[in-house]
């Protein structure tokens, strides 16, 4: 798994730059529309660094596509038929979750994501990755505390959650054991 992670993280990093350059986008460019450096975002496109999942969000809603979609990309893929061998994943290597895509095709309104998020950990995403979908999040199993534009929620194996209105989102597995969830989205 490791080399497939380390695999992704090389076809992420060629990706942004041909969606930066294929914009005409200097990395000033790049840097002014997500928030991120451009001393981060140079380094990710030379794979010197692995990106954290809030960096990937803030690069792919600067040119207008979900994490999903940037992935999509950066594997090539978009068979009907998602093999579990085959789907993509990633580790954010600041938190440590694992992102597995599960189902995304350019053509289908439907993403399935499904990730497992260590003990102790959180990560918060910014309310532009939520602008042009909608989606709802699923536990499979541990526990989950997600807040929605400043509402909490806690929520447990089995239990499901509908996202409101586009706002920052922050998902916190406060417990001592891992929390596996399943995220299904719809672009809009």
């Amino acid at each position: 798994m490791d080399t497939l992670v380390d695999d992704l993280s090389t076809r992420l990093a060629l990706r942004l730059r041909l969606e930066r350059d294929s914009r005409g986008w200097s990395l000033a460019d790049l840097a002014e529309r997500s928030g991120v450096s451009k001393a981060t975002i140079s380094k990710i496109e030379r794979a010197e660094v692995s990106p954290t999942a809030v960096v990937l969000v803030r690069l792919a809603s600067a040119f207008d596509l979900t994490l999903a979609g940037l992935m999509l990309r950066a594997e090539g893929l978009g068979d009907r038929l998602s093999r579990a061998a085959d789907q993509p994943e990633w580790r954010d290597p600041e938190t440590g979750y694992l992102r597995r895509q599960v189902f995304n095709r350019p053509d289908h309104p439907i993403e399935i994501i499904k990730v497992e998020m260590p003990a102790k950990q959180r990560v918060t995403l910014p309310a532009s990755s939520y602008a042009h979908i909608r989606q709802v999040l699923w536990v499979l199993s541990g526990a989950l505390v997600l807040i929605d534009g400043g509402e909490r929620h806690e929520l447990r194996a089995g239990d499901c959650l509908g996202f409101g209105p586009p706002a920052e989102v922050t998902f916190a597995n406060e417990s001592a054991a891992p929390c596996t969830y399943v995220v299904a989205l719809a672009r809009s």
